[in-house]
């Protein structure tokens, strides 16, 4: 069923474009014929939306990846740095919901470990939605921040560092299997809001495969049981994830971008001050809108690197492209 309301809303998208398109024509004749200026320019500024809209289309056509379409999981993590970085961590997590909000995307979130002042450490969330997993596989990596930290007295400037992890939500046609003796199961009391449940019983499960030290922390339900199974799920993306990575050419460069959150590791640099500038360091991207990408504008990034993905090359292929 999802299956055929991707299809559905594809085949109606293009049903929708064409009329459109049609449509803003035949009013731009007649408001030509007219000599109104005015409607012509809304008719041409309709037409660039759909100019927009048919790229991100033929864009969402490559993701046919085999876990493009799943739900995805999206895990930051605060590098070293201490308040500073865990409010960068707080800060990206903010703007990957607003992006999920933005394209009608569903979020829950499995687990949150706040920062001693302010900020997280960490945080998992689920974002689901038809190609969640094929967007946000474009945003793995170490996102780096330069600006004047507000926990500074003296005003300074700091780079703090955060990595971002994406991997999909696995469903019932993926059988992963896992030796329950390869896993330690620790349990422990829950973190952040929840109420009066929530510090009384140890009802948060963290899952740790011991032969590739992969780990996953459950803690959205109050029922330990509910935790664990749900930690199950997660700890089997992981392996799935991490499966797939080694079939793709960029596997040992992306995995080396987990394993070390700062400098020579950052796929994007967002610099606040002494002047705005967001830049990804893969594509060449960049925009001075700072504000636009910390409140969820992540598009032109994450179609700059599909494309690249998709064609080939750096910079100058992508622009080719386009």
């Amino acid at each position: 069923m999802q299956e055929r309301t991707a299809l559905e809303d594809q085949l109606g998208s293009i049903t929708r474009i064409e009329q459109e398109l049609s449509d803003q024509i035949e009013l731009i004749e007649l408001a030509e014929a007219e000599k109104d200026e005015k409607l012509v320019a809304e008719a041409e500024q309709v037409l660039r939306d759909l100019k927009a809209e048919v790229a991100r289309r033929e864009l969402e056509a490559l993701l046919s990846g085999e876990a493009d379409a799943n739900d995805s999981y999206l895990e930051v993590h605060a590098g070293a740095g201490g308040t500073e970085s865990q409010d960068w961590a707080n800060m990206l997590l903010r703007m990957y919901t607003r992006w999920a909000e933005q394209h009608g995307y569903k979020i829950e979130y499995m687990e949150e470990t706040e920062g001693e002042e302010a900020g997280i450490k960490s945080a998992t969330i689920q974002i689901k939605g038809h190609n969640a997993y094929g967007w946000l596989k474009t945003e793995n990596g170490v996102h780096r921040l330069v600006r004047i930290s507000p926990y500074d007295s003296n005003a300074r400037r700091h780079t703090s560092f955060a990595s971002v992890n994406i991997y999909p939500v696995v469903d019932d046609r993926i059988v992963i299997e896992i030796d329950e003796k390869d896993v330690r199961t620790d349990t422990m009391r829950a973190q952040g809001a929840g109420g009066q449940h929530v510090n009384k019983t140890d009802s948060a499960v963290r899952l740790t495969h011991i032969p590739t030290g992969i780990a996953v922390l459950c803690q959205a339900e109050r029922s330990q049981h509910k935790n664990r199974a749900q930690a199950w799920k997660m700890l089997r993306a992981r392996l799935y994830e991490m499966e797939l990575k080694k079939r793709e050419e960029q596997a040992a460069a992306e995995q080396a971008a987990k394993t070390d959150i700062g400098w020579g590791h950052q796929i994007r640099s967002y610099v606040l001050q002494p002047y705005q500038m967001v830049k990804d360091l893969r594509t060449g991207v960049s925009t001075s809108d700072t504000g636009g990408v910390l409140d969820g504008d992540l598009d032109e990034f994450m179609a700059a690197t599909l494309a690249q993905r998709a064609f080939g090359g750096g910079p100058e292929s992508v622009e080719d492209v386009d």
